[in-house]
């Protein structure tokens, strides 16, 4: 699939304020599922300097710092990507990584993996419904990432929720409904909750392409070993395939904040609007 993203957030303050240096986390990956063919940054007011920086993840994120105060800061993303995933499914696993618990990780494998197992994520009702699922799957491991993923989708009512960092995953599944970054975050947490390395991804989806129903998308990723890191939305209670296009991922979701950055300014308030086009080639 072809895509032609443009993505423009602006905030606006109340009275003149000083920015402080802003991250920008809206350039598409470039690897094995999709291909960056073009990329365009533009801001408002001009920063005294921006650089392209690879994270601790791998993801390509930008920096820009700026001088003057300014009652507004834009910050427009154009870019060409093609996504190549048509089936989700098209792997060999190791013979060793078919059933959970995984127990025979290479020593290597498994210390780079340890961001991706742990973290304050922890839940003993994530936990539990881990357990059940593990269960119900037979200790597959392919069966249990389905199972999930079909029980959060059928459970969970899918709301819009524009701003914030995800609720705990224990909030999320007792309340039964949540943005698809908390869907994600439930994911990720009974993934880790039976040994499975998993992270959060930030991007776009096809969805319906009505310019009044796009918006950022959150899924997760897990780590399967002879697969690589491989894609699920609970969201859509699919396998994640070529009508997703990934901006970042991270082990921990916060970091993959669209725009993260600070103003000053003595009782100065903002406002954030942002307006996204997806077209399909």
């Amino acid at each position: 699939m072809d895509y032609n993203i443009t993505h423009t957030t602006t905030y606006t303050y109340t009275q003149a304020v000083d920015l402080t240096p802003h991250i920008v986390c809206l350039r598409p990956r470039s690897d094995a599922f999709q291909t960056l063919h073009s990329f365009l940054i533009e801001v408002f007011p001009e920063p005294v300097g921006q650089s392209s920086i690879v994270d601790l993840g791998g993801n390509d994120i930008i920096k820009l710092w700026f001088k003057q105060q300014t009652e507004k800061l834009s910050i427009k993303v154009s870019s060409h990507v093609q996504t190549h995933c048509t089936n989700p499914f098209n792997y060999l696993l190791e013979p060793w990584a078919l059933e959970l618990p995984i127990t025979d990780y290479p020593v290597s494998m498994f210390a780079h993996l340890q961001p991706y197992l742990q973290s304050d994520l922890a839940d003993p009702i994530i936990a539990q419904l881990a357990q059940e699922i593990w269960q119900s799957s037979n200790a597959e491991i392919i069966a249990f990432l389905n199972i999930l993923n079909q029980r959060i989708y059928q459970t969970c009512q899918h709301m819009f929720r524009e701003t914030g960092a995800p609720l705990p995953p224990g909030v999320t599944w007792t309340q039964q409904f949540g943005s698809c970054r908390d869907l994600a975050v439930v994911f990720i947490a009974a993934c880790r909750a039976v040994g499975i390395a998993s992270r959060f991804v930030s991007g776009y989806r096809e969805g319906d392409l009505s310019p009044q129903e796009q918006h950022l998308h959150a899924w997760a990723e897990v780590y399967l070993p002879g697969a690589g890191w491989r894609g699920y939305d609970p969201t859509e209670g699919l396998a994640v395939s070529d009508r997703h296009i990934a901006l970042v991922a991270t082990a921990v979701p916060r970091h993959a904040a669209p725009i993260t950055g600070n103003f000053q300014g003595a009782e100065a308030k903002s406002m954030m609007n942002y307006t996204l086009s997806i077209e399909k080639k």
